[in-house]
């Protein structure tokens, strides 16, 4: 267990955020803001280029660029070899689905209420293709993905479970975990998007049960735009044929013939950016030091209190759903779009974000929600920067 992080700490933290000084950033959940030694880590790399050569400077940092591979396998309980390294949650995520093995005309995929539009779009165009069908898995009554009712609708047919973790227009989180006994119990191949979670609370896939998960650096872990991570159970690697192959993932063998990698780099491609990984690895490093359970609890704590706030500004209408929130606060102001109210507030210097429809459709259209504001909050936000956020939208609710 990590020790609790001390308001001595955040400060800590925070000096060694070039961001911290320069704005306040309530928009974690779209990209969180470095430390400088991961810019400087990304930064040396480069320079190594500049000055050797590419190719040589990746020779060179290769035990570095790795330890990214090393340390993520750490992050989520897994072992290396299980372990791609992507340039994101949605390219990780799209690999390994597009290395499925084909469609047929009446396969079922199910999918939670509140998965990705991304990851939807890939999924329905994957089913109109072959004549498959995708369903959508009840929510129970605190709007959480219910895993008794899709055991109900389990038959032969359904071929994929995939689940978004912590949806990104809100603070609910999904039982993962149960969710992936019910897809173990009757051997379902079982997708986790954790974009929002990797780097925001613990992860262990091997409690989840999922064959496949995908996080994104940009996000919690506050690593570099550009990185990903990719889980592919040891077990279902085998099962996945990449639609794309090259001299990293299938080199040939003596007989000419292509043959794909026995770890989860089969995922990978050949082309990539060293420097970003040596950033997502600085990354990795500082979240495994400061602790998983101290981050969450420290997210929690800001999360809630921020709701509380909230929910005391007339006009405001805080969105959140679930039993266990995560540090997205979804809100609304009356008589404003939330496009506007992120624009007022970018004008007083405050940064918050705000989805559409596109991001998360069936979860946004069967709560009747055009828009959300979105508040999400790190282990670095500070008393004064929630004194600031909410003393704009209190400007902006008397107004």
């Amino acid at each position: 267990m990590s020790a609790p992080l001390t308001p001595a700490a955040i400060e800590a933290l925070r000096a060694l955020t070039p961001g911290a000084r320069t704005t306040v950033h309530f928009n974690h959940a779209g990209a969180s803001l470095p430390s400088a030694a991961t810019l400087q880590a990304i930064h040396a790399h480069l320079q190594r280029e500049a000055t050797r050569g590419p190719m040589e400077a990746g020779v060179a940092s290769r035990e570095q660029t790795e330890q990214a591979r090393l340390l993520a396998a750490r992050l989520l309980n897994a072992d290396p070899g299980e372990i791609a390294l992507t340039g994101g949650n949605s390219p990780g995520w799209g690999a390994a689905f597009a290395a499925l093995p084909p469609w047929r005309s009446g396969d079922r995929i199910l999918v939670g209420r509140h998965e990705w539009g991304g990851n939807l779009a890939a999924l329905r165009l994957a089913a109109q293709r072959a004549g498959a069908t995708l369903e959508t898995i009840p929510s129970d009554e605190s709007g959480c993905v219910d895993a008794q009712a899709l055991e109900a609708m389990l038959d032969e047919r359904v071929r994929l479970i995939a689940l978004t973790w912590l949806p990104a227009n809100g603070g609910l989180i999904n039982p993962a975990a149960a969710v992936g006994q019910v897809a173990r119990r009757h051997g379902i191949a079982y997708f986790v998007d954790g974009a929002q979670a990797v780097g925001q609370l613990p992860v262990d896939v091997a409690q989840i049960g999922c064959d496949v998960l995908s996080g994104a650096g940009r996000k919690a872990l506050r690593g570099p735009r550009g990185t990903g991570l990719l889980y592919v159970r040891r077990g279902f690697l085998d099962t996945l044929t990449p639609a794309l192959v090259d001299t990293h993932s299938a080199p040939l063998g003596a007989d000419g013939r292509p043959v794909l990698r026995q770890d989860a780099a089969r995922l990978e491609s050949a082309e990539n950016s060293l420097a970003l990984r040596c950033g997502l690895a600085n990354a990795l490093q500082e979240a495994l030091d400061i602790g998983l359970e101290a981050i969450r609890a420290r997210i929690d704590t800001v999360a809630q209190a921020l709701r509380a706030e909230l929910a005391a500004i007339p006009g405001i209408a805080v969105l959140d759903q679930g039993r266990e929130r995560s540090g997205l606060v979804a809100f609304n102001l009356e008589g404003r779009d939330a496009v506007s109210v992120q624009r007022a507030m970018a004008a007083q210097g405050v940064t918050i974000g705000s989805n559409g429809v596109p991001y998360t459709p069936l979860d946004m259209q069967a709560r009747g929600l055009a828009q959300i504001a979105r508040a999400s909050v790190s282990y670095l936000t500070s008393d004064a920067e929630i004194d600031r956020l909410l003393e704009g939208l209190r400007g902006l609710a008397r107004s």
